[in-house]
């Protein structure tokens, strides 16, 4: 295990001193995260989905994960109710989203291989709905120009959102006991050996060590609230769940994850200041930096 982290942050620094070196800049991650999501991706689910048997249990992850966001919404509302409206609503969007695809599944693989990616994947559902529905309509609403969208327009997002729709699609497929030709499966799955090494190049290209003074007193506000309250229900419900010890590590781990990537996609769209655009990307650096260490600790616990 020691040995497998270590190839990981190995990987994650080539991407940063790429960086540095000019080799790759920040703005070639759009490329790589494109072919992530859109092509990679949804090649590891299709080949996930097809080799192991879905538990009929795993069906209430994604349910989890929506209540989840629904509450820590709320929550977030009352504890950042006398921020500035766009801080309040980058905290919003970054407390009700978790990072899964980029971040979750190269460490979910070395520690538990492809059954673990299957449970992680039906996380990644629910949270799909939360990173499209509520993190989408918080960071609107409080944007400058307030709430302008439709509930048409969230729903044209996530049918646009291939990793949702190829979940959906696997899951179907997997229920109804229907096997892919091989030769998809073949295809699928030698591209789906490029994810995991893009993903953690694509972290070490957005890795970020700057730090803004004025963002440390609101930053550790988020992050104790974050952080605190994923803690707090995840080993709340790790010791209450009466399922088998996968589902109950999904959710203990997956309630610890980095914040969502698209929290900084989202506030570029509706037009946030570059200081708050500077928070969120910050804000995602330092929960990555995070993850990793309770990751790792965690691997040496089980």
């Amino acid at each position: 295990m020691n040995q497998e982290f270590f190839y990981i942050i190995i990987i994650i620094a080539l991407g940063y001193f790429l960086k540095r070196i000019h080799i790759l800049q920040e703005k070639d991650g759009e490329v790589i995260s494109k072919l992530i999501f859109k092509i990679t991706l949804p090649a590891l689910v299709l080949v996930t989905f097809d080799s192991v048997e879905v538990q009929p249990s795993l069906i209430l992850l994604p349910i989890v994960v929506l209540v989840y966001g629904i509450i820590i919404s709320f929550l977030g509302l009352l504890i950042f109710k006398n921020e500035e409206k766009e801080v309040k609503g980058s905290f919003l969007m970054m407390s009700s989203g978790f990072n899964v695809g980029l971040f979750a599944f190269p460490l979910v693989f070395a520690i538990w291989g492809i059954d673990g990616l299957t449970y992680f994947s039906m996380f990644d559902v629910g949270t799909s709905f939360l990173v499209f529905g509520i993190a989408f309509i918080m960071g609107s609403y409080f944007s400058k120009e307030g709430l302008s969208l439709k509930p048409v327009e969230i729903g044209k997002k996530l049918v646009k959102s291939i990793p949702l729709m190829t979940y959906l699609f696997a899951s179907i497929l997997n229920y109804s006991h229907i096997k892919l030709p091989g030769v998809v499966i073949d295809i699928a799955s030698t591209i789906s050996g490029a994810n995991i090494p893009l993903s953690l190049l694509l972290l070490g290209l957005y890795l970020n060590f700057k730090f803004e003074k004025q963002f440390l007193k609101p930053m550790l506000k988020f992050l104790t609230f974050r952080y605190g309250i994923g803690l707090l229900v995840g080993v709340t419900l790790f010791f209450l769940l009466p399922y088998e010890d996968m589902f109950r590590y999904t959710i203990l781990i997956g309630m610890l994850l980095p914040v969502a990537a698209s929290a900084l996609t989202f506030a570029v769209e509706f037009k946030y200041s570059n200081e708050n655009i500077r928070l969120i990307a910050t804000a995602t650096n330092i929960t990555i930096l995070v993850s990793i260490v309770i990751l790792y600790v965690f691997a040496h616990l089980i």
